[in-house]
């Protein structure tokens, strides 16, 4: 987000003799959010905005020129703040259930996945989402691009969403950003059973200039977590995930045996019905 937002927000403030604390007060947020907006770390929520607005008398100006605001009606309200950070972020650690994470994937998975929400999308509905979550996918273009770390559960590898085709060429991408070592891939086995990383989403984040923070979703639900004890919580539980993890290089023959197996059988069953060991790496 271009600071000018931030520092347009910061003259108005001050125009109007308030403090940091004050504003907050009078807009329903906390200090720290509007020094977070106020230095271009945050991104504010069209709810924020409204309130800022009402709260500086500013008509509709903060919330008409809110940054992110042409992704309204795209993005979920819940998750505009989250992606806004992920931008920013020098680290990003990843872990989706029932699907592979947003930023690892291609456009026909992710035209299969969004085509999937209930209420059907319109056609051009649908499109405008596959060009956002596309664009999540430029961080890794960025000359500072973050380090990505993703735990990939069995379980999203062998569900053929879009069909063998989609699923290959989606292996083959995520097989392809792994070996470019633009993403560290581990895959969490499902013989494990049941882990306390598996109720949801999860992504992690750490930046330069803030303390990190941790965004988990659900169904039509989500939430960005800055409280330092929950942080470290879903961190401790990310790390308990990785623990129990194949290594990178077993990770990486498990999903390039998968892609083979939709892309020469149709799926993966027939490749991975034997034992895991036949697929890595001999120690």
């Amino acid at each position: 987000m271009s600071n000018t937002y931030g520092e347009w927000l910061k003259a108005q403030r001050e125009a109007a003799g308030l403090t940091q604390q004050e504003l907050a007060d009078l807009a329903f947020m906390t200090r720290s959010h509007i020094a977070h907006i106020e230095a271009g770390r945050r991104m504010p929520s069209g709810e924020d905005a409204q309130r800022l607005d009402r709260a500086l008398g500013t008509g509709n100006v903060l919330t008409s020129f809110r940054p992110g605001a042409e992704d309204d009606g795209v993005l979920a309200d819940y998750f505009s703040a989250a992606r806004h950070l992920e931008q920013q972020a020098t680290m990003i650690r990843e872990f989706a259930l029932s699907f592979l994470p947003g930023i690892l994937q291609t456009e026909a998975y992710a035209r299969t996945v969004l085509g999937m929400a209930f209420p059907p999308p319109s056609p051009t509905e649908c499109d405008k989402a596959v060009v956002a979550r596309l664009k999540r996918a430029e961080i890794f273009q960025g000359a500072r691009a973050p380090v990505v770390w993703a735990i990939l559960d069995e379980s999203s590898l062998r569900r053929p969403i879009g069909g063998p085709k989609v699923m290959a060429d989606q292996l083959d991408h995520i097989i392809a950003l792994t070996e470019a070592k633009l993403v560290r891939t581990h895959v969490l086995p499902m013989s494990l059973g049941f882990h306390s990383l598996l109720e949801g989403m999860l992504t992690l984040m750490w930046f330069d200039d803030q303390p990190p923070v941790a965004y988990s979703e659900g169904v039509r639900a989500g939430k960005l977590h800055e409280s330092p004890a929950v942080v470290e919580a879903l961190q401790s539980r990310y790390a308990l995930a990785l623990s129990d993890s194949l290594s990178r290089e077993e990770s990486l023959a498990v999903v390039k045996a998968t892609a083979k197996g939709y892309r020469e059988h149709g799926y993966p069953d027939r490749l991975l019905s034997h034992p895991l060991a036949q697929v890595l790496p001999q120690r």
